[in-house]
C-alpha cells in the first residue's frame, strides 16, 4: 500500500525511448544510398540531383551533406557498398589458399561474374560506361575501387602460381588482364545489346572458365 505522501513507483522503461530513432539514424546512409542508386538507375549520374535523392529517401538535402559531400562521393559509396564485400576477403583466401592456382583464378572469376552482375552493381558498371568519358572522376572512382582492386589480386594469384611452378613466364602471365576480359566484355555486351542479344551470365562463366583452363593446360 502506497502512503499518501509518496507517489508511486514508476518503472523504468525496458529500452531506451530513443532506440527505433537511434535505430533509424543508423540506417540513414544505407537508405540515402539506395535512394541514390534508384536516382542514378533513372536519370543517369548528370541528371542527377541530390535534392531528388533526399526526396526519394524521405530526408532533406541537408541530411545528404551529413554523410556524403557531393554526388561523387554518394556514388563512391554506392559503388564500395556493392563490391567491396566481394574483394575484401579475397587477399586472405590467396594467402591462406592450399589449392591450385587454377583453382585460385577460378574463385575469383566467379567471384567477378557474382559481383559484377548483380542489379545494382551492372546499374554503376552502365552509367561508367555511358557517362565516365564525361566525368573522369566517376570514372577513376570505378577503376580505383573494382578493376584496381581485382587486378591487383590477379597479379597475386598469378606470382603465386609462378613461384611454384605451375604456371610458366608468358605473355599471358605478363598480361594478366586477358584472364579475366571476357567478363568486362560480357558486361559491356549486355549494356550495349542487352535488348536485342544478352549475354546469359552463368552460361557465359562456364566458357569463361574452360576457357581458363584451356589457356593454363589445367598446369595450374
Amino acid at each position: 500500500m502506497v502512503d499518501q505522501g509518496e507517489e508511486p513507483p514508476v518503472e523504468p522503461p525496458s529500452e531506451p525511448i530513443d532506440k527505433p530513432r537511434r535505430r533509424r539514424k543508423e540506417a540513414r546512409p544505407q537508405e540515402i544510398i539506395a535512394a541514390g542508386l534508384a536516382e542514378f538507375a533513372e536519370r543517369g549520374f548528370a541528371a542527377t540531383r541530390l535534392e531528388d535523392v533526399a526526396a526519394r529517401a524521405g530526408v532533406v538535402k541537408g541530411t545528404i551533406y551529413r554523410y556524403f559531400d557531393s554526388k561523387e562521393t554518394l556514388f563512391e559509396a554506392a559503388l564500395s557498398s556493392g563490391v567491396g564485400p566481394a574483394f575484401e576477403s579475397l587477399p586472405d583466401i590467396v594467402a591462406d589458399h592450399d589449392g591450385s592456382t587454377f583453382d585460385l583464378l577460378r574463385l575469383l572469376v566467379v567471384r567477378l561474374y557474382e559481383t559484377l552482375f548483380l542489379p545494382e552493381v551492372e546499374l554503376l558498371a552502365r552509367i561508367i560506361i555511358s557517362e565516365g568519358h564525361r566525368f573522369p572522376a566517376v570514372a577513376e572512382l570505378y577503376h580505383r575501387i573494382l578493376i584496381g582492386k581485382g587486378r591487383d589480386i590477379l597479379r597475386r594469384i598469378i606470382e603465386r602460381g609462378l613461384a611454384r611452378g605451375e604456371l610458366s613466364p608468358s605473355p599471358l602471365s605478363a598480361t594478366p588482364e586477358v584472364l579475366i576480359g571476357p567478363v568486362v566484355m560480357a558486361i559491356v555486351w549486355n549494356t550495349t545489346f542487352d535488348r536485342l542479344d544478352p549475354i546469359e551470365p552463368k552460361r557465359f562463366l562456364e566458357a569463361h572458365l574452360d576457357l581458363l583452363e584451356k589457356a593454363l593446360g589445367r598446369n595450374g
